[in-house]
């Protein structure tokens, strides 16, 4: 959208069927900061965000408390203050585009993913992208290439420096890196995710997944009960349950994305909920960096775990009243837009990351580093974000990592490849540690991130300057960061309180 909105002609690849990522494809409400509402965000995040909840007044009956509601939450789930169903996502997302699409300034090539790239010094020329259904190859001729890609495949085939994986203390002086030698195939885990919804007196059960026997057996080193179980090792809530009950966290109300109660009468038979829980993280391998039949292996491995707990909820789950089992708990392929009901494309929390001018660090913006601080201020600013460092499980058998964060910025610098003159990340796979990663690839700082990369392609190809050159001239940088303050990006947090209540605040929201 930035690009287009530049005057630039954009061609944009989809791997799946539908547009958005995380907000669609992943099926993953947003995970947002406590301020959303008012300020932290893009002025296009925020109409996206606007857009959804338009998109509900407009076409869905909407029960009259939830239409007059200024912030709408159709969904009512408790992870962000705007749960909905991935289908209005992609609706908006394409009402946002369909100027540009419309006019031909933008083309869209679904279900295709990067094969090849073609280069030459420290330029990319050409990328060969291939149809995933047909095999058909498509060579794609630009001025700049920009890396959206959930894993950065782009990174490997165009032969840019990166990085995987978790690197050493010794690389990078972070307090909580692990020691010894770097590990670049230990990462987050990733999810399959899947819509449910809940009936009582309904049957859905499926039958038996091929490895649920594996998966309901299945404990790691870090776990102290077996994955599968309404007990877990978090900082607020010891045990969980699939409905609400008191005084216990409810994981159905966790993602919850379509609350039958806020619609009319009868619009809705049953509320619906993803499952992206911690029983459904998976740890056991990654989906890059390996042979293409490990990763197939991995991901249908991943596919498994999602089933089987679907088939130890309906089946063997232990119930308040005794009980085992909810055989009403059934999928909804539907609101997936996928035969089994699973997400298009898992959830990935981490990606291969660039080798950049600027690496942002745990010290940056740690509230443990910064001691009261607030996070280190980059001169070279291109946006803002907030959230904790939440490390997931990692493959190699390794506990996840979570850490306060203060209120950060972006910096360009962690947009700029060490060499490659006209490649540009545009979501988490800038210049991140494994530790930093976990709080810079959330849903508004990615969007951010992608925006800024939008912008900078295309205002670089104008000033005939290659991106570095704005970074290294103060007065070049000044023009460019008017530029993203005139589109509505936000360069710095204002004033906020305490770092302490600001961290309280947040574990209270999420």
């Amino acid at each position: 959208m930035a690009a287009c909105r530049m005057g630039k002609r954009v061609v944009m690849t989809e791997e799946t069927a539908w547009i958005g990522g995380q907000l669609t494809s992943q099926a993953v409400p947003p995970d947002e900061h406590r301020w959303i509402e008012q300020f932290g965000c893009t002025r296009s995040y925020r109409r996206f965000r606007d857009g959804v909840r338009d998109y509900y007044r407009r076409h869905i009956p909407l029960a009259a408390d939830a239409r007059d509601a200024p912030f709408l939450n159709p969904g009512g789930g408790i992870v962000s203050a705007l749960c909905y169903d991935p289908r209005v996502g992609v609706a908006v997302l394409e009402q946002m585009l369909a100027p540009y699409i419309l006019s031909g300034r933008l083309t869209i090539l679904r279900g295709v993913a990067p094969a090849q790239a073609e280069t030459s010094g420290d330029c990319i020329d050409a990328v060969t992208v291939r149809d995933k259904a047909t095999g058909r190859r498509t060579v794609l001729r630009a001025a700049c290439f920009l890396d959206a890609t959930e894993c950065g495949d782009l990174l490997p085939l165009a032969g840019a420096e990166y990085v995987t994986g978790v690197e050493s203390a010794k690389e990078t002086g972070e307090p909580h890196a692990l020691p010894g030698e770097p590990e670049p195939l230990t990462m987050q885990s990733f999810t399959c995710c899947m819509a449910i919804d809940y009936k009582e007196g309904r049957d859905d059960r499926i039958g038996k997944p091929k490895d649920y026997d594996f998966w309901r057996a299945c404990q790691a080193p870090f776990q102290k009960d077996c994955l599968f179980s309404w007990t877990w090792e978090h900082p607020r809530y010891r045990s969980f349950s699939l409905l609400p009950e008191e005084e216990r966290f409810s994981l159905f109300l966790y993602r919850q994305i379509a609350d039958r109660l806020l619609f009319v009468p009868g619009m809705f038979e049953t509320s619906v909920s993803i499952v992206n829980w911690p029983q459904n993280d998976y740890w056991l391998g990654p989906l890059y960096e390996v042979g293409e039949p490990e990763r197939e292996r991995h991901l249908e491995q991943a596919r498994q775990l999602s089933l089987s707990l679907l088939y130890w909820l309906q089946h063997d789950a232990p119930r308040p009243d005794g009980g085992t089992g909810y055989p009403g708990v059934g999928l909804r392929p539907d609101v997936t837009g996928t035969a089994d009901g699973l997400a298009m494309y898992p959830y990935i929390r981490e990606s291969r990351r660039i080798r950049a001018e600027f690496t942002v660090l745990e010290q940056h913006v740690s509230a443990l580093s910064r001691e009261g601080r607030g996070a280190e201020r980059f001169a070279d600013s291109i946006g803002i974000g907030f959230y904790p460092i939440d490390i997931h499980p990692r493959t190699g058998n390794r506990d996840g990592l979570g850490l306060e964060t203060v209120p950060f910025q972006i910096p360009l610098g962690s947009l700029l490849p060490v060499r490659l003159d006209n490649l540009l990340p545009a979501c988490k796979n800038g210049g991140f540690t494994h530790i930093t990663n976990g709080c810079y690839r959330l849903h508004p700082i990615e969007w951010n991130i992608g925006e800024a990369a939008g912008y900078l392609a295309a205002w670089c190809l104008d000033q005939r300057l290659p991106p570095r050159a704005v970074r290294s001239d103060t007065e070049r940088l000044g023009e460019f960061q008017s530029l993203l303050v005139r589109e509505g990006l936000e360069l710095a947090w204002p004033q906020l309180p305490s770092m302490r209540s600001i961290n309280d605040g947040e574990e209270e929201f999420r």
